[in-house]
């Protein structure tokens, strides 16, 4: 009973969580930075400020698919970060400039999260068919739920050192605008905010994630 509440919990503070993020964006879309720069343009700058030069800015189609990838260093910003002049803008592109810049400095959650890449995107295929089968399977062979579990666990591992490389990017990123002075006074606190609520985003995740292992392992136990 206690993980189902934890569970409703988790759920509706996700909700709430995303409906702020959203109006939050909206209203500093809204916002333009004191020398109108395109989130394509803050993202340059980010990199030559800080050396990197071989990585490069590219636009990508869909809403909040901003990331930045090691395979292809490249800083992907989403259609709307991309050409628009706002602080909104410009926080989410130092945001994922600030993962450029972990990458090159040899970050090291940031290493460990990409090191679990591979575990994370099996588990994340065969997971749920595994812990089906498991359960439906648990008198004959217990061995295989537990091997579901182990797989859910990996992911779970990988939203908890996802949080500090989320945060320690934003941080990277706030500091800069203000350092750099694309941001002002006024506009620092809103790309802060900004920042802020989309890293309650995986925090939530997280916390549902391990709400969702421990159910699983209950039910293992139980059984």
């Amino acid at each position: 009973m206690n993980i189902w509440i934890i569970v409703i919990a988790v759920m509706i503070a996700s909700f709430i969580i995303q409906q702020t993020l959203q109006s939050k964006f909206r209203k500093y879309s809204q916002i333009p930075t004191p020398d109108r720069l395109t989130g394509a343009e803050v993202a340059s700058k980010m990199l030559k400020d800080n050396g990197i030069t071989n990585v490069r800015v590219t636009c990508v189609q869909g809403e909040l698919t901003d990331h930045f990838n090691p395979e292809t260093m490249t800083v992907n910003l989403s259609e709307s970060v991309y050409g628009q002049r706002s602080i909104a803008a410009a926080a989410v592109a130092a945001h994922e400039c600030g993962h450029a810049l972990q990458h090159a400095q040899g970050y090291a959650p940031l290493r460990l999260r990409t090191k679990l890449v591979p575990v994370v995107t099996f588990a994340n295929k065969t997971v749920q068919w595994i812990i089906l089968l498991g359960v439906l399977l648990i008198s004959i062979t217990p061995a295989l739920l537990w091997l579901g579990i182990a797989l859910f666990a990996a992911t779970t591992l990988f939203s908890f050192v996802t949080l500090p490389v989320e945060v320690n990017a934003s941080q990277r990123a706030v500091a800069w605008l203000k350092q750099s002075r694309i941001a002002d006074s006024e506009t620092v606190p809103m790309a802060s905010d900004a920042l802020k609520w989309a890293a309650y985003t995986y925090v939530i995740a997280a916390v549902g994630s391990l709400a969702t292992l421990l159910y699983y392992i209950g039910m293992a136990r139980r059984n």
